[in-house]
């Protein structure tokens, strides 16, 4: 159980990371990106055939977000000074037209040219070969123990901000109510789920699996790049991305570049993509140009769309819900007697119901803000 719970955050925690990303640039700048699923390509294998060369596993993951953040630069200078559904379908193809790159090119693996339809395995995974003394484990835990604990106590700040609100703004006494209940039942859950997975983190830990590193990994970097976020999108710099994505022309009267604006959020974006692109590659252990699907660019938007655009926290919000959703439906065919493609088409089917659900009851999604929707514009 506890390693299923490990398997399960390492992939909730990509996703968000990849979430993320995508929600910089839908969420807070309104940038249509249909082909995110290209910058997590490109992260993935810069990392890993880097790693066979010899780099060291950081760089190389630093290296590849960069080289993803460049991507959105070239995407970024060819479409971003026309409409808005330019970018959206460049970004398309862009997407598909990488994954057939790799498939159909020789790739660099490690002192020889493979096929890139092969595959590339055997790669450097971080803390795979770590072989934990007593310390280093008490060392690792203390370290998720900080993280944990970090998590609890932002969750109650959360919680208490919405309660602050109930009593300063009494004329709005019942939406602020609602706010705070919603608060409180999120937050509980969360709080309840951090519990969870630290438990299980700490019993991975302490058996030492490379999975249980892995997941310390990719929960510190998940948690470095959202606290990292919340900073830019409260600061100037995050208010023009809000101000262009309501309506561009103000910040441009405003005397703002709304183009260096864009492409920065766009390449940024990428970069998040790429890093969360490193660390699938490093769950999977092997890596085929058919991980990288465009469905797995709609994945994205659903988790962003459900959580609610325009809010991080809702990002990660959303990306537990996902995989809530996809792991509770798994097993579908026992309850409804399906093949594996109808059973998987009808998965798909129920989440496409469940956001038509959520447009009608709550088209801002469950953390989001109307505001933040730019859908009908």
């Amino acid at each position: 159980m506890a390693q299923y719970l490990i398997f399960l955050t390492i992939s909730t925690s990509i996703f968000a990371l990849f979430g993320l990303g995508l929600n910089l640039q839908w969420g807070f700048t309104g940038l249509i990106n249909f082909g995110h699923v290209a910058f997590m390509t490109l992260g993935a294998y810069t990392t890993v055939l880097l790693t066979l060369k010899g780099v060291p596993l950081v760089l190389s993951a630093i290296i590849g977000a960069v080289i993803a953040a460049l991507l959105g630069l070239i995407i970024g200078f060819s479409t971003l000074r026309l409409r808005e559904d330019y970018l959206g379908i460049v970004t398309i193809g862009v997407g598909e037209l990488i994954r057939l790159v790799v498939n159909n090119q020789d790739l660099p693996v490690g002192n020889e040219w493979k096929p890139g339809a092969f595959g590339v395995q055997s790669y450097p995974i971080p803390l795979a070969t770590l072989a934990p003394n007593l310390f280093t484990k008490l060392l690792l835990i203390g370290l998720l123990t900080l993280l944990a604990g970090i998590t609890l106590w932002q969750l109650w700040r959360w919680i208490g901000i919405s309660r602050v609100s109930t009593s300063a703004h009494s004329h709005k006494k019942v939406v602020s109510k609602q706010e705070f209940i919603s608060h409180l039942v999120i937050g509980v859950f969360l709080a309840l789920l951090t519990v969870a997975i630290y438990i299980s983190g700490v019993i991975g830990l302490y058996d030492y699996s490379a999975t249980a590193g892995l997941m310390l990994v990719s929960l510190i970097v998940l948690a470095f790049v959202f606290w990292r976020l919340e900073i830019l999108v409260r600061s100037p710099w995050g208010r023009v991305l809000k101000a262009i994505r309501e309506d561009e022309e103000i910040p441009k009267a405003l005397g703002k570049n709304v183009f260096w604006y864009k492409l920065q959020s766009l390449m940024l974006g990428g970069a998040i993509a790429g890093i969360a692109g490193a660390f699938i590659a490093w769950q999977l252990s092997a890596i085929y140009p058919n991980n990288f699907e465009p469905i797995e660019t709609f994945t994205a938007w659903i988790i962003v769309i459900l959580g609610g655009s325009g809010n991080n926290l809702g990002t990660i919000l959303g990306a537990v819900l996902y995989f809530m959703y996809y792991e509770g439906t798994r097993n579908l065919d026992k309850i409804i007697p399906l093949d594996s493609d109808r059973l998987s088409a009808l998965r798909i089917m129920i989440i496409g119901l469940i956001l038509m659900v959520l447009m009608i009851w709550r088209p801002q999604g469950i953390l989001g803000k109307k505001e933040e929707l730019t859908l009908g514009k």
